[in-house]
C-alpha cells in the first residue's frame, strides 16, 4: 500500500500570500492616513479661500495710491511747461515708467465740456494751445494707470497675467466707489471741476486723466 504524504507547504502558501497582501494593504492605508490633512470648508487652509480677490486687493491698495498721487501731483500748467522745456527731465521728476510709457500724476481745475461714455473734456487754463485734457468719470474706468503709478505693484507678485490685469481693474473699481459714486454726470457740462489724478503720457497734447480725487463746484 502506497501512502501519499501531505504537502503542508503547498497548502500554506496561499494563506501566507493573503496575509502578506493584507499587511501591505494596511501599511498603505496607514501611510495615506498619515499623509492626509483634513481641511475644514471655509478655513484658511481651504484653497478656495486663497483665490485672488481683485476687489479686496483694490480696496486695500487704493487709499495709499490716492495719498501718493495727491502728494506728488504738480499743477497741470507747471507740468506742461516742464514737459515742453525738457521732457526727459520732467518724466524723471514726476513719472513712473509702465513699460514703454510714463504714468504721471497731475492736478488741474477747469470747465467741463462735452462728454461721451463718461469721459469729459476739461478746459484747463495755462496749457499749450491744442492740448486736450479729458477725465474719466465712470461708471466704467479703463486702463491700468492707478495700478502702475506706485511702481511697486509688479507682475511677479501675481500668478499670471490675468491676475495682474484683474488687480488693475480691482483698483479702478475701488476708486470709482470711493470717488465717483455720487457724481451726477448728466449735469457736469459747464461746471468747474477740480481733479487730482494720473495719465499715461503717450501723446503730450492728449491727456486722459484717471482721478483719485474729484470735486465739482
Amino acid at each position: 500500500m502506497v501512502t501519499t504524504a501531505a504537502k503542508p507547504s503547498v497548502i500554506a502558501k496561499p494563506k501566507r500570500t493573503r496575509l502578506i497582501v493584507a499587511l501591505v494593504g494596511v501599511a498603505v492605508l496607514a501611510a495615506i492616513a498619515v499623509d492626509t490633512k483634513v481641511v475644514q470648508i471655509g478655513s484658511t487652509d481651504d484653497v478656495r479661500q486663497q483665490a485672488f480677490d481683485p476687489d479686496a486687493f483694490g480696496t486695500a491698495e487704493f487709499p495709499r495710491i490716492r495719498d501718493m498721487v495727491v502728494e506728488r501731483a504738480p499743477e497741470a500748467a507747471v507740468l506742461a511747461s516742464e514737459l515742453a522745456a525738457d521732457k526727459k527731465a520732467a518724466i524723471a521728476k514726476h513719472a513712473t515708467m509702465a513699460g514703454a510709457f510714463p504714468v504721471i500724476p497731475v492736478q488741474l481745475t477747469g470747465v467741463v465740456g462735452d462728454g461721451k461714455s463718461g469721459v469729459f473734456e476739461v478746459a484747463v487754463d495755462g496749457l499749450p494751445e491744442g492740448t486736450l485734457v479729458r477725465v474719466q468719470t465712470g461708471p466704467a474706468i479703463n486702463g491700468t494707470e492707478l495700478r502702475d503709478v506706485p511702481g511697486d505693484i509688479e507682475f511677479g507678485a501675481f500668478k499670471n497675467q490675468i491676475e495682474f490685469q484683474d488687480a488693475g481693474s480691482g483698483i479702478n473699481r475701488a476708486m470709482a466707489a470711493a470717488v465717483l459714486g455720487d457724481l451726477d454726470r448728466d449735469s457736469l457740462t459747464g461746471k468747474t471741476m477740480s481733479v487730482v489724478g494720473v495719465f499715461k503720457l503717450i501723446n503730450p497734447k492728449n491727456w486722459l486723466v484717471t482721478p483719485v480725487r474729484l470735486e465739482v463746484e
